[in-house]
């Protein structure tokens, strides 16, 4: 350590100011206590500047334009493509042109202190960090340290990969330029929605996949979009291993694939998955070490406390991707707020040992109800179990699915194709699960997610009447196929 850092101490210091590390502070602020946030990068995090909002503006004019394109009577006025300059300048407005100037005013505001610079941890409740700007700085939490560093992309094991320029999910939602031919490699959510959206914008894509596309969901969802991305041109090479990577004279990259054909294009996307963000943080001056691989990874409780660090006196936890327990922001910030609060609740008496189930101070959704959303056209919405996971998981459960053929569904577009499950423990007869695959499902998916959560019976949910005429009268239509 530096003898002449400067030292101060909060009640809470937290790891990251991406929106899971901005809502945990702002809940122990809200809780009477004092937080600073230390930031390396931007003020908000991958998802505001790199992720979700930088991917769904590329997304969305392309669905919008397909939508204009099926609807009779509008088809007839639009364009047949996009206009990529202005997608692009779009995108540039929804990630505040890549600075951070509104999320530090919003920090100030909220009376939290920020630190520009990297941290790590040195001891139990300590934490040092380099700054930007040369200064050290020494952090002393009298509470709690959470870690909210988010997660960071995997590198697949591909030969040649380390001696050739690719980009990541960042370098692709931060593009200045729509490259003529684009290979993605993965069949994820991220790499099958920036297929998408970089075919739409123009570019001859082919994505590369070990496995099917998008495999943790059920097929005939799944299936909805692959079609859709074979409408749009995109090549999809599934159950295909990537073997190895090299550079052309002229720029080009060429993938070598599995079952011995190449693949040559401008950019290769690697979309292959992510883990927390653990690296660097010093977690081996608190006892922990990687595994195999070279990773760290933390167990955490329902409140988000790290379960491994000794003694009476917790102060260690993890939230968002950090945790390593569902990579979605909109369940991290969830997580973010049960921690926050748990940890003014602890620093204040109000709460012993681990958090109830379905309390404030606990992340009990994480085991029941997390909805995602992939963002292509047609989109594909779930939430809580499939059948398979509900079955494997112990229970006595049985599904329900139909296509999506009611009246909301033909007015909607020409061609409405659309698939629907849902999934009932049949020895309580709620839901466990849902999943919607069509244009425009994911706004069916909260009302699944609140059935869930508040473990509706069938028979009660029947008397949610869906009004006419919407894609939401699916609903009707499957209780009725269950039988009631």
């Amino acid at each position: 350590m530096n003898p002449e850092a400067a030292g101060r101490e909060f009640d809470v210091v937290v790891i990251g100011a991406g929106a899971v590390g901005e809502n945990v502070a702002d809940r122990v602020v809200q809780g009477g206590l004092t937080a600073v946030l230390v930031e390396a990068e931007l003020v908000g995090g991958e998802c505001s500047y790199w992720a979700c909002m930088p991917s769904k503006a590329l997304l969305r004019p392309g669905t919008a334009l397909h939508g204009a394109q099926t609807t009779p009577g509008a088809k007839e006025a639009v364009t047949r493509t996009l206009d990529a300059a202005a997608v692009l300048e779009r995108r540039n407005y929804f990630t505040s042109n890549w600075q951070d100037d509104s999320q530090v005013s919003w920090v100030k505001d909220t009376g939290i202190e920020l630190v520009r610079g990297h941290a790590w941890l040195t001891g139990p409740k300590a934490v040092e960090v380099a700054g930007l700007d040369g200064t050290q700085h020494l952090l002393r939490a009298r509470h709690a340290v959470v870690l909210a560093t988010g997660s960071t992309p995997n590198m697949p094991p591909i030969e040649g990969l380390q001696d050739v320029q690719v980009w990541g999910t960042r370098e692709a939602t931060s593009a200045s330029e729509v490259p003529d031919r684009l290979t993605v490699l993965g069949g994820g959510v991220a790499g099958a929605e920036l297929a998408q959206a970089f075919a739409r914008l123009g570019s001859s894509v082919t994505l590369v996949a070990r496995s099917a596309l998008l495999g943790t969901f059920p097929e005939e969802a799944a299936a909805l979009v692959a079609a859709g991305l074979r409408a749009d041109g995109v090549e999809l090479r599934l159950h295909t291993a990537t073997e190895r990577i090299s550079g052309n004279d002229d720029g080009t990259l060429t993938v070598g694939l599995g079952d011995g054909t190449t693949v040559t294009s401008d950019k290769v996307l690697v979309s292959t998955g992510r883990h927390p963000a653990l690296e660097g943080l010093g977690l081996e001056s608190v006892g922990f070490e990687p595994d195999e691989s070279g990773h760290l990874s933390l167990s955490t409780d329902a409140s988000g406390l790290v379960r491994e660090i000794p003694g009476d006196d917790p102060w260690l936890y993890a939230v968002g991707d950090a945790a390593g327990k569902n990579l979605f922001t909109h369940q991290g910030k969830y997580e973010a707020r049960a921690t926050g609060d748990a940890i003014a609740a602890r620093a204040k008496g109000g709460l012993k040992g681990t958090p109830e189930d379905w309390t404030r101070y606990a992340q009990t959704a994480n085991q029941h109800a997390v909805p995602s959303v992939v963002f292509t056209d047609p989109e594909l919405a779930g939430v809580g179990r499939t059948l398979k996971a509900a079955r494997k998981d112990g229970y006595n459960a049985s599904s329900v699915e139909l296509p999506i053929q009611v009246a909301g569904s033909s007015l909607h577009s020409e061609n409405y194709d659309g698939w629907a499950q849902l999934v009932v423990d049949e020895d309580r007869k709620v839901l466990l699960g849902a999943t919607f695959a069509g244009p425009d499902v994911a706004e069916l998916l909260h009302a699944a997610t609140i059935a869930i959560v508040g473990e509706v019976p069938l028979d009660r949910l029947w008397h949610a009447v869906p009004s006419y005429p919407t894609i939401s009268e699916v609903w009707l239509r499957l209780l009725e196929k269950y039988g009631l």
